[in-house]
């Protein structure tokens, strides 16, 4: 793939500019979508594919676009980052790095529909208990076993580096049951371990020679200041608030994941 956004295609060697300013507007709203609840992808995929990206390829270039966007907000929310209780950001991290490691050797080794097919009914489970996490913290101990904690997280980031989709509405529901009671304080972390995840998928992408770097380069630029607005912007919007909209977030891509597999049946 070459030239601005450029998918190369018979005929076409160039994006138009109307498809540019998609691929531009999609990434922008990605970017900031992640930056607050995750779910960005289900923008930028169809988007890459409407200009003529393979479904494979408009995947991981999608996700290779959206990387700058999850650093730029974990940044814009690096004053809230605090580890969970028992885990400190080293160990958090590195937990992030295998787990997206190993979902991304995964995803290269399998057939999509192998882990797609559980998609909605995984984000539409953690929807359901990030939504319900209030009352469950009333119920449980103030502190989680540290392997728990550690599975729990590392399995997360695996789902992360395979699958991506609703990434951060997993992440969300993970930190809060682990103790980050605090939202803006979970979104923070969210943004940081997507980043450090979503980083070493790409380069097994990459390395698999399964990004367009054109488009790929080309949406990074608004994915990474949608990225950082809506890492601001998350702050100034009440818990309460924030916390619904994550859930209506969780439910319409477990809507949009389902409908996309019916249709592709």
């Amino acid at each position: 793939m070459a030239s601005i956004a450029g998918a190369n295609r018979p005929g076409r060697p160039a994006v138009s500019p109307a498809e540019a300013a998609l691929l531009a507007g999609a990434a922008f709203l990605a970017g900031g979508l992640n930056a607050l609840a995750g779910g960005g992808s289900f923008l930028t995929l169809p988007a890459l594919m409407a200009v003529g990206v393979p479904p494979v390829a408009a995947n991981a270039t999608g996700t290779a676009a959206l990387l700058p966007g999850y650093l730029s907000a974990a940044w814009a929310s690096r004053r809230d980052l605090v580890a969970p209780a028992g885990m400190g950001l080293p160990m958090l991290l590195g937990l992030a790095l295998l787990g997206g490691s190993a979902g991304a050797a995964l995803l290269l080794l399998t057939p999509d529909r192998l882990f797609a097919g559980l998609a909605p009914l995984l984000l539409l489970a953690a929807t359901l208990l990030f939504a319900l996490q209030p009352r469950l913290q009333r119920h449980r101990s103030a502190t989680v076993p540290a392997t728990v904690a550690a599975t729990v997280i590392l399995a997360v980031c695996l789902y992360g580096g395979y699958f991506n989709g609703g990434l951060g509405i997993l992440l969300l529901a993970a930190l809060s049951l682990l103790g980050v009671r605090e939202l803006h304080r979970a979104n923070a972390l969210k943004n940081l371990v997507s980043g450090v995840l979503t980083a070493i998928a790409v380069a097994l992408y990459a390395a698999g020679d399964a990004v367009g770097w054109g488009p790929a380069l080309w949406m990074m630029l608004f994915a990474t200041a949608g990225g950082y607005a809506g890492a601001r912007w998350a702050r100034r919007i009440p818990p309460a608030r924030l916390r619904a909209f994550i859930v209506l977030s969780g439910l319409v891509m477990a809507a949009l994941i389902a409908l996309r597999l019916r249709g592709a049946a």
